[in-house]
């Protein structure tokens, strides 16, 4: 049998042997048990932190990852921006009728590298299978639970007039390759994506006293970051455009489609406010690090300003509105 079946979601033999040889083979560790209904995890000290996310992407493989790497990199993400060292995954799958068997290996051996990159186990899991176009190819959904690092609370709150922003490296990566790889416009290129544990990143942050906030810059991207923290604060924002990383490539495509590089999808990046006294602090820390050679500090918190203001190239201002459409389903 090459392709996913029905019968593969029946409890029946063919769903044994898809969890047994795919996903078990693969994501094997001290803790999964494939044969119990519920994992039995070991004691953690500390705070606690939970996040889910679902994960549909189109194409399945794309130029620097796929849909299991990213559904292990988003969890991860999403615990570390927090503040907290991921642990433990619950990995859920429904899988459409028709998907290549070899595919969906090749995506969970990805989903396990990633894994394991990040040092985190896949503790339990479940898969459903549904008829043939009633899915894409396959849905994931991943749920994490991580310790928050002691004496570490990383707020919208605690952002204060005057702090600064930095972002990790370029941005809009991972939404160009995601259309570059759909053929859709008759364009190719070897844009590859951003995506990839940013663990590293936060954790060169955790100990800084004036770190106040983190988030990783996913659907909608930078620009939906900066209005999140501009709504919560009720304070305004000023970004230069000359200090936020875009690679020419991005820009060329963004150029021809029409597409602004602060609204696509990032899935390696973060974006920190810091108190300003320790901004060049955390920029040296994020440039030692393979990730954040690219970082840089692009603005600051304003409480003159009531919106969000890109300084342009040429001296002058240009407001960043609220993303309303998605021009790039499926992305993450």
């Amino acid at each position: 049998m090459t392709h996913i079946t029905l019968a593969h979601g029946n409890g029946g033999h063919y769903m044994r042997q898809l969890i047994e040889e795919i996903f078990a083979a693969k994501l094997g560790n001290s803790v999964l048990d494939a044969s119990a209904d519920a994992a039995t995890l070991p004691a953690l000290e500390g705070e606690l932190l939970m996040s889910v996310d679902g994960f549909t992407v189109k194409p399945l493989e794309f130029p620097g990852g796929n849909i299991g790497s990213l559904s292990i990199h988003g969890t991860v993400n999403d615990l570390s921006v927090c503040g907290a060292i991921p642990r433990f995954l619950s990995l859920s799958a429904i899988i459409e009728e028709g998907l290549e068997l070899e595919l969906l290996e090749r995506v969970i051996s990805s989903m396990a590298d990633a894994a394991k990159e990040a040092g985190v186990e896949i503790a339990c899991g479940d898969t459903k299978v549904v008829p043939k176009g009633e899915g894409s190819g396959v849905f994931f959904t991943t749920t994490g639970i991580g310790v928050r690092q002691p004496g570490l609370s990383l707020n919208m709150s605690n952002i204060k007039a005057g702090d600064a922003i930095l972002v990790s490296g370029s941005v809009g990566d991972h939404g160009t390759a995601i259309m570059l790889a759909r053929e859709q416009f008759g364009l190719k290129g070897d844009i590859q994506s951003d995506a990839a544990s940013v663990l590293p990143l936060c954790q060169a942050l955790f100990d800084l006293p004036g770190l106040r906030f983190m988030r990783d810059p996913t659907r909608g991207g930078l620009a939906t970051v900066l209005h999140e923290i501009h709504q919560s604060t009720a304070l305004g924002i000023r970004v230069k455009q000359t200090q936020i990383p875009v690679r020419d490539p991005v820009t060329s495509v963004c150029e021809i489609l029409g597409y602004d590089p602060m609204y696509l999808a990032c899935e390696g990046r973060v974006v920190a406010v810091v108190d300003p006294a320790e901004s060049q602090q955390a920029l040296e820390r994020w440039r030692q690090l393979p990730q954040g050679k690219e970082a840089q500090v692009i603005g600051h918190l304003d409480s003159k300003t009531a919106r969000v203001v890109l300084e342009t190239e040429i001296g002058g201002e240009r407001m960043l509105e609220e993303l309303e459409d998605d021009p790039l389903p499926r992305i993450c």
